[in-house]
């Protein structure tokens, strides 16, 4: 065996187990990442759903006054007319 064939054993022996070895951590730390990047997506849907929820109410509320302001408006004008007929 030449001084280049040993080289190559010994690079095989103990630098090709090593990469192998942080190949591994590597993939689990991939795996990691793309698990915690699905409970952050679900986290932000529910996130979403419920800013869509609470824009919903807000909007039927603010509706709800206006036909309130409406109703206040018309009252006062009857009253007002009321007045000027007594």
């Amino acid at each position: 065996m030449g001084f280049i064939e040993e080289g190559r054993q010994l690079i095989q022996d103990f630098v090709a187990p090593e990469i192998r070895a942080i190949e591994v951590r590597i993939d689990a730390v991939e795996k990691k990442i793309n698990q915690l990047e699905a409970r952050m997506d679900k986290r932000f849907d529910a996130v979403d759903a419920k800013m869509e929820r609470n824009q919903n109410q807000l909007m039927d509320t603010l509706r709800r006054m206006e036909m309130q302001n409406q109703i206040l408006e018309r009252l006062a004008r009857l009253e007002s007319k009321m007045q000027n007929v007594a």
